[in-house]
């Protein structure tokens, strides 16, 4: 896939999830096989007030390449400001947030909120594509709600506005997160416009990705959900379309010790109050389903060391290979 000049080797993309696709998850999927990602969402308003956090969310590391950074809000010249300085973090493409749910993103106008006023989207677009000499890429839903699926007239004013990819995901901002996954309108985006398209939504093994792009014909896609404290899903997909290979899933050693790898590179980066109270979200993704796991999720929810956590890794081996 091609976004504008920028060529992407590979099949899977990271999105952009809020409190989850920090530098640290992002690097871990890079390695294991996803071929682009996209920061977490960062505030348009805070990037032009300096908000030291904001600056922080847009950091990129060395490995991560193609990497695009995105950005949220209602206002064309603010998200044109702040595109500028997104740009000046080396990333390869600018990635407008127009799906994202959380009623305190959409309930002021930005994320999902967009998808009803698809003009106001548009102009958003055009402001950011003439600030930046990158690619601008935009991200939507399929509409607001079943009553309102415009995600077809979305991207056809996305494309006229200079986006050079569309990533849209199959469900409505009333759904949230809850199923279906429409992929017939992801079909119909791809039909009506001549840029990328990009599928997301419930892609959680190589059958579901096999299964995105033949109904929608899209030309990528991207795993959000189905990645939590499952990274190595990149490398099952692409054995799957590289080889016609199903990898089963990583033995529990192997799952543990990826864990602790993650949660450590994660407090390299932001420090271990921080990194070890965000370990607790991840560290109960990577050992969910496995036997033993439920009696462990107290001492999860109350994580404070790095110790603790590697005791946790070592009885959920022990309990796992006790009952084989």
């Amino acid at each position: 896939m091609k976004i504008g000049n920028i060529e992407i080797k590979g099949y899977a993309a990271l999105a952009p999830m809020a409190g989850v696709a920090d530098r640290a998850f992002r690097e871990l999927c890079i390695e294991f096989g996803a071929a682009y990602v996209v920061s977490e969402m960062v505030s348009s308003k805070g990037l032009i007030m300096h908000d030291r956090k904001s600056d922080t969310l847009m950091k990129l590391g060395e490995t991560e390449k193609p990497a695009a950074v995105q950005i949220f809000g209602c206002e064309p010249e603010t998200m044109a400001e702040a595109a500028k300085k997104a740009a000046a973090t080396g990333c390869c493409a600018v990635d407008i947030n127009m799906g994202c749910p959380a009623p305190k993103i959409a309930g002021n106008g930005g994320g999902s909120a967009l998808m009803k006023d698809p003009d106001l989207a548009a102009r958003i677009t055009e402001a950011v594509v003439k600030a930046v000499d990158i690619p601008v890429t935009v991200k939507f839903r399929a509409g607001w709600d079943d009553d309102n699926l415009n995600a077809v007239e979305m991207a056809r004013l996305q494309e006229s506005a200079g986006a050079s990819a569309l990533t849209v995901h199959g469900r409505t901002r009333k759904q949230m997160y809850a199923p279906p996954v429409n992929l017939d309108i992801i079909r119909q985006v791809k039909e009506t416009v001549s840029v990328p398209v990009i599928g997301n939504g419930d892609i959680i093994d190589p059958a579901s990705a096999e299964n995105m792009l033949k109904v929608t014909g899209c030309d990528f896609i991207m795993i959000g959900r189905g990645a939590l404290g499952a990274p190595w899903l990149f490398s099952q997909i692409n054995a799957y379309f590289d080889k016609g290979v199903i990898l089963p899933e990583p033995p529990i050693e192997t799952r543990m010790a990826v864990m602790l790898r993650h949660i450590e590179t994660l407090c390299r980066y932001k420090g271990d109050y921080i990194g070890m109270r965000e370990a607790r979200k991840h560290s109960a993704w990577y050992i969910k389903g496995i036997r033993g796991a439920a009696a462990l999720r107290q001492e999860i929810g109350s994580l404070e060391t790095i110790d603790q956590l590697k005791s946790i890794a070592d009885k959920v081996i022990a309990s796992a290979n006790n009952n084989e």
